[in-house]
């Protein structure tokens, strides 16, 4: 009887213990305390426009989506969030932020947004992001950086969505992208970059838009855009381009690329026009508009119709020219053969008497 009681307990206790557990969670999660409001359905807390100096203490251990935008923050700490472990989204936009330390978000695993748009963060140390293997999405837009080096996004193996928009990049450095080959949209318009070196975007296959509007580049190099297998759409309007060449364009191996050149300084002499109307063939390549630098029909002649008639008669001229010169050497050497053979024949007659 006392082996049957036995198991008899502990059965009950097996079904009546995860029922404590999940009373001792809820009342947890019912007496926390908050400095900010806290929706424990949400799995929130909204500590917007609170003007916090510094992070909130006591935020509830269950928060996924954090909202600490338009605050007076200034730094982040190592391991800020170490008490909110499981956020998924985290917003830092409008703040006055200019230092992200070492392992500011540490154990933050589960991140994958983060807005740190509108600070004044002018550079990023190698370990600003450790801790965010899971992020999909990031926001720098609105701060100061001026370059961007291959250290910046090293812990970055998920990231999906980069919005460097809006800060004043001169410079971006060989693989600075190296790390983040899961990268598919790209915004570094209203920069003030001038040129794209080979290497920048060496593995960026899975890249599908690259945003480079509103800079001032005037080159790319040929290689450049080749690693970018997957690009859908290159947004390279008011820039300071004057000219490009053909095979920049060509060596996109990609299905289809929408390409945006309007607003730029070209310089629409007739080897562009050329290149323009060579792109406008390639079927793969989609220009936002054709006839972006070939003059349209008009009472006055096309001057490189003008160019290419020129030559035309030129090449003509010379054709006619060295035939005509060719067929006088020949005439003339005949003329030589039969005065030579004359010659030749009048010696072999008898002298008259």
């Amino acid at each position: 009887m006392t082996d049957t009681k036995l198991r008899t307990s502990r059965m009950h206790l097996l079904f009546i213990l995860p029922l404590v557990l999940e009373v001792q969670s809820i009342s947890m999660n019912h007496n926390f305390t908050c400095d900010c409001s806290c929706h424990m359905e949400l799995k929130s807390a909204d500590c917007a426009n609170s003007n916090f100096t510094r992070l909130p203490i006591a935020l509830p251990p269950f928060t996924e989506q954090l909202d600490l935008s338009c605050n007076n923050l200034s730094t982040i700490q190592p391991r800020a969030f170490q008490t909110t472990r499981r956020l998924r989204v985290l917003f830092l936009n409008d703040n006055a932020i200019y230092m992200l330390a070492d392992g500011a978000f540490y154990l933050l695993e589960d991140l994958l947004r983060l807005d740190l748009s509108r600070n004044r963060i002018s550079s990023l140390s190698e370990g600003f992001s450790q801790g965010l293997s899971s992020l999909r999405d990031l926001s720098l837009a609105e701060n100061n950086l001026t370059s961007l080096n291959s250290s910046y996004f090293v812990h970055l193996d998920a990231l999906q969505r980069l919005d460097l928009s809006h800060n004043s990049i001169e410079t971006i450095g060989m693989r600075a992208f190296g790390s983040m080959s899961t990268l598919r949209q790209i915004k570094l318009d209203w920069n003030n970059i001038t040129v794209l070196k080979n290497g920048i975007f060496s593995m960026l296959r899975n890249l599908e838009v690259l945003n480079l509007s509103f800079n001032q580049i005037y080159r790319l190099d040929v290689g450049v855009l080749s690693p970018l297998t997957s690009l859908a759409l290159l947004d390279l309007n008011n820039n300071s381009f004057t000219t490009i060449e053909f095979m920049t364009f060509l060596s996109l191996n990609t299905y289809s690329t929408h390409i945006l050149l309007q607003n730029n300084n070209w310089e629409c002499v007739c080897d562009l026009q050329r290149v323009f109307r060579k792109l406008c063939n390639v079927k793969r390549l989609f220009l936002d508009d054709c006839e972006i630098c070939i003059q349209k029909p008009s009472d006055e002649l096309d001057p490189c119709i003008g160019e290419m008639v020129t030559v035309l008669v030129i090449t003509i001229t010379v054709i006619i020219t060295v035939v005509a010169a060719i067929v006088m050497a020949e005439k003339k050497r005949g003329k030589k053969n039969k005065e030579k053979h004359w010659t030749e024949a009048s010696e072999l007659m008898p002298a008259n008497e």
